[in-house]
C-alpha cells in the first residue's frame, strides 16, 4: 500500500504531533484562564499523550537514523544557517526538551494530588518550556526537510521546493 508508515515518514508525523501538542497546550492555557478546570485537565492530559506518542516516534526514528551531520547532509548550506540552526534553535531545544520531562511530571503529580498551589508553581515555568520545545520541534522539521534541501539544491526558498 502507498500509505504504509515507514521510518522515513516519522519526521512528518512527529512534526504534526508537535503541532497538535502546541494547540492543545494553548487551548489548555486558555481553558484554565477561563476557570474551565475539567476542560483544562482534559486538554493537558491530551497534550501529554500526544507528546508521549511524539517521543516514541522520535526515539524510533533516532534508532534508525542516529546522527544528522548537517554539513554532510547539506553540503551547500551557508555557514550562517548552520550556526543559526545549531546554536540558536537546536541546542536550546534539546536542553529544554530534556529539562521539561521532570517539570511536566512534577506538574502532573501535583495536579493528581490536588496540590493546586504547587501545581500552579510548576506550571508557571513548564508551560513556556513545553510550548517552546513543541514549536521549535515543528521549526526544526521545517528547516531540515523543507528549507535546507531547497537551499542546497539551488532552488529558491520561495518556490516551496
Amino acid at each position: 500500500m502507498a500509505n504504509d508508515m515507514t521510518i522515513e515518514s516519522l519526521p512528518m508525523l512527529n512534526a504534526t504531533l508537535n503541532g497538535v501538542a502546541t494547540l492543545l497546550i494553548v487551548a489548555g492555557f486558555i481553558a484554565i484562564k477561563a476557570k474551565r478546570y475539567r476542560t483544562h485537565g482534559a486538554l493537558m492530559c491530551s497534550a501529554f499523550v500526544v507528546s508521549s506518542v511524539f517521543l516514541v516516534g522520535y526515539l524510533v526514528h533516532k534508532a534508525y537514523h542516529p546522527d544528522i551531520r548537517l554539513r554532510e547532509r547539506f553540503p551547500g548550506l551557508p555557514e550562517t544557517w548552520a550556526y543559526f540552526y545549531w546554536f540558536v534553535i537546536l541546542i536550546p531545544h534539546l536542553i529544554l526538551a530534556i529539562a521539561m520531562l521532570p517539570m511536566i511530571y512534577m506538574a502532573f503529580m501535583r495536579a493528581f494530588q490536588r496540590k493546586w498551589e504547587l501545581h500552579k508553581w510548576w506550571t508557571r515555568f513548564t508551560i513556556w518550556v513545553w510550548l517552546y520545545v513543541s514549536v521549535t520541534g515543528v521549526l526544526i522539521y521545517y528547516l531540515l526537510y523543507h528549507l535546507f534541501p531547497a537551499m542546497t539544491s539551488g532552488a529558491t526558498v520561495a518556490s516551496g521546493v
